[in-house]
């Protein structure tokens, strides 16, 4: 399809907010290389490598457009992804058959140009180009473009990772992703998935009342084993809908990793299901730390306290530089209103991170408790609950799904619902 760059009142490309469905999978392992005309398409394309989702590729910029990649090409081999800037229609065509010429097979090519015409793209697929960019480009027109190569259009809502921690040790981060990933599985009738992160001390396993044989540490410390059948394997069905990939919770052995330990896990989660949680322990490792850039959303889980403020901000500020092109991070507030507690309220938090909170959870022991002894979720013990609704608002914000699926009715529905109305 022909991709669309926005535009300020001057003419530049204006990055747009991405949108809570507007979402991108990352590219594999691939090699890019690409050949502009114009400094802006060039600088468009240098900001798009830094961006998380091509964080794997390896891309290179040169100049001179498609003659310059002709030449390249006639005594070295081609790149996964060529990216080529034309800007007239002869041009492009002219230079589209010259590249075909010295072109592997496999490489797919993305053009870049300035014509908006159905029949120009209608050429351009007949001569086997993957996309097609109207100039001028902005970084989110560039990533989209060479990430949606290596997806199918039809599994776009596939992958996306939802990344839940804690500002501070014993906030109930973890409670909350657990019933959020409840909702999302449940409520919006996502095929879902819990990573529990926490090999030493995840809870999980308990909040879900399940004791699987095997999970996440069998994945990570067997990085050559990971596929999709042993992921499979590895997981603990809690519902139709929601998985779980436990941790050991176990301290026989010392759960020290590498930045990119999860990797593989992750890639091949994206692969099955349309939404994965993470249940990120509250430390800063480097795993961790990728773990939270790498996602596709983020909540932050702070108690209304000045520490938690502090830790709020910085994570808060961190990741919205480290991820320029994807949402701003969300976070909610958890046990509010403990008794003759000091408290730091909603408005003051705002202030001070220059967002509002999607929620602020009460102080609840009596129900957080029994549903953690008993190994439920708040809406399994409690469903008119007052949370058991913030979970469901907090499950639509990350998802970007506003409504819930219900069960169709029969032609009576409608009368039954106005009866028990009045």
């Amino acid at each position: 399809m022909i991709s669309y760059a926005r535009q300020n009142s001057d003419g530049r490309p204006e990055l747009a907010a991405p949108l809570a469905d507007d979402h991108i999978a990352p590219a594999p392992r691939v090699s890019v290389q690409a050949f502009c005309e114009t400094v802006e398409t060039a600088a468009a394309v240098q900001t798009a490598g830094d961006d998380r989702r091509l964080d794997k590729a390896h891309l290179k910029i040169q100049m001179g457009g498609m003659a310059a990649a002709v030449e390249a090409y006639r005594s070295a081999p081609t790149p996964n992804v060529i990216v080529v800037e034309a800007d007239s229609r002869n041009n492009i065509l002219a230079g589209l058959d010259q590249l075909a010429s010295v072109c592997d097979a496999g490489t797919r090519v993305v053009v870049i140009g300035r014509i908006n015409d159905v029949s120009l793209y209608r050429e351009l697929v007949r001569r086997g180009v993957s996309d097609y960019v109207i100039a001028p480009v902005g970084t989110l027109d560039v990533v989209r473009s060479i990430c949606n190569l290596f997806s199918a259009p039809e599994a776009k809502s596939v992958g996306r990772i939802i990344a839940v921690v804690g500002a501070k040790g014993g906030v109930g981060a973890s409670t909350i992703a657990h019933n959020v990933a409840w909702a999302i599985a449940r409520d919006l009738a996502m095929d879902s998935v819990v990573a529990d992160l926490d090999l030493a001390f995840g809870t999980a396993g308990l909040d879900y009342n399940q004791d699987p044989p095997q999970g996440i540490a069998d994945a990570v410390f067997s990085p050559d084993r990971v596929d999709t059948a042993f992921i499979d394997r590895l997981l603990s069905k809690c519902t139709d809908h929601l998985s779980l990939l436990a941790a050991p919770a176990t301290l026989e052995r010392v759960y020290d990793f590498g930045a990119d330990a999860f990797d593989a896990i992750f890639d091949t989660l994206r692969t099955t299901m349309p939404c994965i949680v993470l249940d990120v322990p509250h430390q800063w490792s480097g795993w961790a730390k990728r773990a939270l850039i790498g996602a596709d959303d983020i909540l932050i889980v702070a108690a209304p306290d000045l520490a938690n403020l502090r830790n709020t901000k910085n994570l808060f500020d961190l990741l919205k530089a480290a991820r320029p092109n994807d949402r701003i991070p969300l976070y909610c507030l958890n046990q509010v209103g403990v008794p003759k507690r000091p408290e730091i309220n909603a408005s003051e938090f705002a202030k001070a991170i220059e967002s509002q909170p999607i929620a602020s959870l009460p102080f609840d022991p009596q129900t957080f408790g029994s549903a953690a002894n008993n190994g439920q979720m708040i809406a399994e013990l409690a469903a008119n609950h007052r949370t058991t609704e913030m979970f469901l608002q907090i499950a639509q914000r990350l998802t970007g799904r506003s409504e819930t699926k219900k069960p169709r009715g029969g032609f009576l529905s409608p009368l039954i619902e106005k009866l028990r109305a009045k």
